[in-house]
């Protein structure tokens, strides 16, 4: 139970990852101080970036109700993986967001 709740977290984390990339970017790129013109040249990667993010979400919940545990499993183990490489490459706090929830849905997948 509290495996399927923590990766349901997860998926709702990256809904909200997809929809701020892809419909807020200007809103994100605003926050994280990029300039207009860096806004712009970024727009169709964070586009993309959210599209990633959507079909992740996507593909966790369907692990999830379905009932496919390796799957899910899999899923938690490549976002905590895609978290350290956004967190060195970008910006640490990448990995907080999305590394330290999924490392939680997966620890506790993994004891369960």
């Amino acid at each position: 139970m509290l495996a399927n709740i923590t990766a349901w977290v997860v998926v709702a984390l990256h809904l909200v990852f997809a929809l701020a990339e892809s419909v807020g970017w200007s809103q994100m790129a605003r926050r994280f101080g990029y300039s207009r013109e860096a806004t712009e040249t970024t727009r169709a990667l964070a586009l993309n970036q959210g599209a990633y993010n959507a079909g992740l979400a996507a593909v966790l919940g369907w692990a999830l109700v379905t009932g496919h545990d390796a799957t899910a499993t899999a899923m938690l183990a490549y976002v905590l993986a895609m978290a350290v490489v956004g967190g060195v490459s970008v910006r640490w706090t990448i990995f907080v967001i999305q590394g330290v929830p999924a490392a939680l849905a997966l620890g506790v997948r993994l004891l369960a």
